[in-house]
């Protein structure tokens, strides 16, 4: 479809232009509005990179991220060495808070654990380490507990959608039940769905975000 082939041609120039990815070693696919990333790179923080930046183009519905990690001989690092990298960035990190997060390591293979009580710390303690050398896949199962849950948390996710001037608060719906909020409505692109959610989840009390907005 000519739709597909545009679309692909746009992702690639977005991965040309990201000075963090090189581009030459991956491959892009669309298919109504899909699009597939596969290919390697060198570090896990590139793989994130790629996947960014195919979100920030218009059109892209989702993204299926199929890219490996492929870490360069002088890159390889020990389970051990990384553990212990991990655990010491994560305490030089003041948005983490100390000793919440438990960091397992198997092959390269980073699982964070623990618990906070904001999203924005479980986020800083997953790119404190996937920046390391060595790291080829994260998995964040940090939990977030808030200490309190604020009963006026729609209103406030909503004033906070409608400050942003990338997204029209008019097509986004929020619901909340307790700390578990709903995200319904339209969006112009992936780029905007993930920030309507990143917004959501910086609301006091917030646990767990149900992203549903339809991308048109």
């Amino acid at each position: 479809m000519p739709f597909d082939k545009q679309l692909q041609q746009a992702v690639l120039a977005e991965l040309g232009w990201d000075p963090s990815v090189t581009a030459a070693h991956i491959g892009v696919s669309a298919n109504a509005g899909v699009v597939t990333l596969s290919g390697h790179v060198e570090t896990y923080a590139e793989k994130q990179a790629a996947e960014t930046a195919a979100r920030r183009v218009r059109g892209v519905k989702a993204v299926a991220e199929e890219i490996q990690v492929e870490l360069p001989f002088e890159r390889i690092r020990g389970d051990d060495d990384i553990a212990a990298a991990a655990i010491e960035r994560l305490a030089w990190d003041t948005s983490v808070p100390a000793d919440a997060v438990t960091v397992k390591v198997e092959q390269g293979w980073v699982t964070l654990t623990g618990s906070v009580t904001w999203y924005y710390q479980k986020e800083a303690a997953a790119q404190d380490v996937a920046r390391l050398h060595g790291v080829v896949g994260l998995s964040n199962q940090v939990v977030v507990k808030p200490s309190e849950t604020g009963s006026d948390i729609t209103d406030k996710i909503r004033i906070a959608l409608r400050r942003s001037w990338l997204l029209d608060d008019q097509n986004v719906i929020v619901r909340a039940d307790g700390g578990h909020i709903h995200l319904t409505g339209t969006v112009g692109s992936a780029h905007e769905k993930q920030m309507a959610r990143a917004t959501a989840w910086a609301a006091p009390g917030a646990t767990a975000i149900t992203n549903d907005l339809a991308i048109l």
